[in-house]
């Protein structure tokens, strides 16, 4: 693990983004609005978490330790107020403590998790890579997020069916949180095929 340590807002969600990951998201929170604005003004870094449904929000532990520090990349303004951001996930990070600002912006003091390496032979990802391209053929709002995706990098692959697949957020963060991609590739193989 990387020991650097960094404060970045967090954004939780249900759903959530990894590494090489977009998502679009409309936000109308006076507190994230800020939190963006911020964000392309350079001033403010910040990053997606999954929600822990039996946590306590008092205590902010219904925030899950690991997330996905990200960078906007498009937004525009939608109907009625709201804001529509387009974000890509960057790297990893270990949230070590909460705090909250005076809106309600919980701001994570946090460190980096080291990336992830790919140790396995092309063969055994070939079937997950056609299926996640079909996905991407059925889908355009799923597509039009990748101008260029990146169906020839196994740990893209890997990642962009962990973010599709429905499963709880506890069994991602296990995932996530074990860095083995033979563990990843056999539980994603099991539950798409």
């Amino acid at each position: 693990m990387n020991s650097q340590r960094v404060e970045l807002a967090l954004f939780p969600l249900s759903a959530h983004i990894l590494s090489g990951g977009r998502m679009s998201l409309r936000i109308f929170e006076p507190r994230y609005v800020r939190m963006v604005k911020e964000a392309c003004a350079g001033k403010l870094e910040f990053g997606i978490c999954m929600l822990n449904p039996k946590g306590d929000k008092d205590t902010n532990e219904h925030i899950y330790p690991l997330g996905t520090h990200v960078k906007v990349i498009d937004f525009d303004m939608l109907d009625h107020g709201l804001l529509g951001v387009t974000v890509e996930g960057l790297d990893y990070f270990w949230i070590d403590a909460i705090s909250n600002d005076a809106d309600g912006l919980r701001m994570g003091q946090c460190h980096w998790l080291d990336a992830w390496d790919y140790h396995l032979p092309e063969d055994e990802i070939e079937q997950m890579r056609l299926k996640l391209k079909q996905i991407f053929e059925r889908f355009p709002d799923i597509r039009k997020l990748y101008q260029t995706p990146r169906f020839n990098d196994p740990l893209w692959v890997m990642f962009r069916w962990l973010e599709l697949v429905p499963v709880t957020a506890s069994r991602k963060q296990e995932l996530l949180q074990q860095k083995d991609c033979r563990k990843v590739l056999s539980f994603l193989t099991q539950l798409v095929n």
